[in-house]
């Protein structure tokens, strides 16, 4: 489980890359940098999401004995 939930990890790591790529700094508010900024955010969360599951599952080991 360990290594899926790395795997995941580095994919929205590099989707955030990907999309701070997209980001045009002198209009960042329009066009294709509002959805790029959608994906840097749906990326970020879903880091968040996949590491506080991995912390979820160590202490669930730890709490049952393994």
């Amino acid at each position: 489980m360990k290594i899926f939930t790395s795997v995941l990890v580095v994919l929205a790591l590099a989707l955030i890359v990907f999309n701070i790529t997209l980001l045009d700094f002198q209009n960042p508010f329009q066009g294709d940098s509002v959805i790029a900024f959608i994906g840097i955010a749906a990326s970020f969360c879903a880091v968040l999401i996949l590491l506080i599951f991995r912390i979820s599952k160590k202490i669930e080991e730890k709490t049952h004995g393994r």
